[in-house]
């Protein structure tokens, strides 16, 4: 396997989690109730605060490879929208299928349904990184998955008391869930560089768990009276940088102010 698989895997990581964490983080003063606006608040520190932990460990990795010398602030706030490798999901806005230059309201359904698709993946990812090769990405994500966990179980109690609540919110879930699911084909396309870094027994094939995650899903849908759209035949692609229209404005309003006064430290 070569460095750059290596490095390129533990990137793709990070910034799931950073993308994820700064879209979650717009909730922040705008959540549904006190409660959940904090509750939102910490899955983005969570989120953000695993990424910090592999952007510094692609930090290690790159300076083997490359001989440069980087920070997790490179990384987050110095690339550009083609150098992020997140999935697409990540990056959708909290309202649904509008052009990023369209302002709606931020729908919770959203929120609580990517939540649930994504946490139940990472849930899977971080318990096979456990036994990594790399003793590094070992490491984050033993601490990894005691925050997926808890991330895991709200999203999934929000998934059964909206899907199985009122009309309304069923409606609203049941929306939300036909927007996203088809976005998580992307999660089990394997490429070259999850085959690479399977075959080096760094990181798992996402092919292996795919029945174990689809079932989780099934059961939580069932518990929440949802239905699972039909399968979509169409693959997104935000792991190979190519992002959905929305990715530029999520960068712009998150890398502004660094860009802005680039050195600066508070």
């Amino acid at each position: 396997m070569s460095q750059e698989h290596h490095l390129a895997y533990v990137l793709r990581l990070a910034d799931n989690a950073l993308i994820l964490g700064q879209r979650n983080a717009e909730w922040c003063s705008h959540g549904p109730a006190l409660e959940e606006d904090i509750a939102l608040a910490n899955i983005s520190l969570d989120l953000i605060g695993q990424a910090r932990l592999l952007y510094t460990h692609a930090a290690t990795l790159d300076a083997a490879l490359t001989g440069n010398t980087k920070t997790e602030d490179d990384y987050a706030y110095f690339r550009s929208e083609r150098e992020f490798a997140n999935y697409t999901i990540a990056e959708l806005p909290h309202f649904g299928p509008l052009a990023g230059t369209a302002r709606r309201e931020r729908d919770y359904a959203v929120t609580i349904v990517r939540n649930f698709l994504y946490s139940a993946l990472m849930a899977q990812v971080w318990t096979a990184l456990q036994t990594s090769n790399d003793a590094q990405l070992a490491a984050i994500a033993a601490k990894s998955i005691k925050e997926t966990s808890y991330h895991l179980h709200h999203a999934h109690d929000w998934l059964v008391r909206l899907g199985d609540g009122t009309e309304e919110s069923h409606r609203r879930m049941q929306a939300a869930l036909d927007y996203l699911m088809p976005y998580t084909r992307e999660f089990f396309a394997v490429d070259a560089i999850e085959q690479a870094v399977a075959d080096a027994g760094i990181g798992p094939l996402p092919s292996e768990f795919e029945a174990a995650w689809r079932e989780q899903v099934a059961s939580a849908l069932e518990d929440a009276t949802l239905e699972a759209p039909a399968e979509v035949k169409h693959i997104s692609t935000g792991k190979h940088g190519e992002h959905s229209e929305h990715m530029g404005y999520l960068l712009a309003e998150m890398q502004s102010l660094a860009r802005q006064h680039p050195g600066a430290s508070w």
